[in-house]
């Protein structure tokens, strides 16, 4: 009977600990830095990225953002990218933080050449009348609050930056799953020389339908699954399954790399897939 017990409590110890690691520690680690080396016809760059910061909530305050912010300024990128969701996204009650604060908090990063911002789904789904009006041409709060804090958002645009183009393409999900805002022919035309083309995307699922034209994508939005157990993750958020989870992608000489994010969605947890800023080298 003892022994029976002990192996009881070492089953419920064995169950225990990963719950404690995924409800109290690792949704609130300092960020990994994960470095990406590409060779590339343009320039040399450093892109530092922040994906899915989900502002507000238990695991995302207004100091551990200055904290991020710090962490990024101290790479000494080139530029920054910004891939969306930086509001509350949780199914369980929450404190939001205002858009205006979370945009003069990121107002803090400092590039020689930016801070280039895109949307993502949830930056929709935070402003209600934008979302049930289905006008892709609705400018988000956050996307307002960005403004105001001097921070550019690409919506289905692109410009020039270090010998590149920066594009920015707006949310595929911005209406629902799959309903978006977003338009890739925009961005195209956009571009009017052979200068090599790094877009921001949000959803990492357009990848697949890409013309060659873009050498690279960034994306976010999956968390890289957010919770992984046994080499699995319960939910990624994309019809392509584990093939955009996280990561490095290489499909026909295109590149995609998808961060796993920093904050948390829908519950407040992470299991092996620790916070990150993608660190991303481009030639040199």
């Amino acid at each position: 009977m003892i022994r029976r017990r002990r192996l009881f409590g070492l089953a419920a110890l064995a169950a225990a600990a990963p719950a404690g690691h995924a409800l109290a520690i690792e949704p609130y680690a300092a960020p990994n830095i994960t470095e990406h080396r590409l060779a590339w016809s343009g320039p040399p760059l450093r892109i530092a990225v922040l994906a899915d910061l989900h502002a507000g909530g238990p695991t995302m305050s207004e100091s551990r953002i200055a904290s991020i912010v710090g962490t990024t300024n101290a790479l000494r990128p080139d530029l920054v990218a910004l891939l969306g969701d930086y509001g509350l996204a949780m199914s369980v009650e929450g404190r939001q933080v205002p858009q205006a604060n979370v945009a003069r908090l990121l107002a803090g990063l400092r590039a020689p050449l930016g801070v280039h911002a895109v949307l993502g789904n949830h930056d929709w789904w935070e402003d209600e009348a934008a979302r049930r009006g289905r006008d892709p041409r609705a400018t988000p709060l956050i996307a307002q609050a960005f403004a105001q804090a001097g921070i550019p958002v690409l919506r289905n645009a692109a410009h020039r930056a270090g010998g590149a183009w920066i594009a920015g393409l707006d949310s595929q999900w911005a209406f629902g799953r799959d309903r978006g805002a977003h338009d890739v022919g925009a961005v195209l035309a956009a571009i009017t020389d052979d200068a090599p083309v790094i877009l921001l995307a949000h959803e990492p699922d357009v990848f697949a339908a890409l013309p060659s034209r873009i050498a690279l994508t960034l994306s976010g939005h999956t968390h890289g699954g957010q919770v992984r157990v046994l080499g699995r993750s319960p939910m990624i958020p994309s019809r392509y399954g584990e093939r955009y989870r996280h990561g490095l992608v290489t499909e026909q000489g295109r590149h995609l790399i998808v961060s796993a994010g920093l904050g948390t969605s829908f519950l407040p947890i992470r299991f092996g897939v620790p916070p990150e800023i993608l660190l991303v080298t481009l030639g040199g």
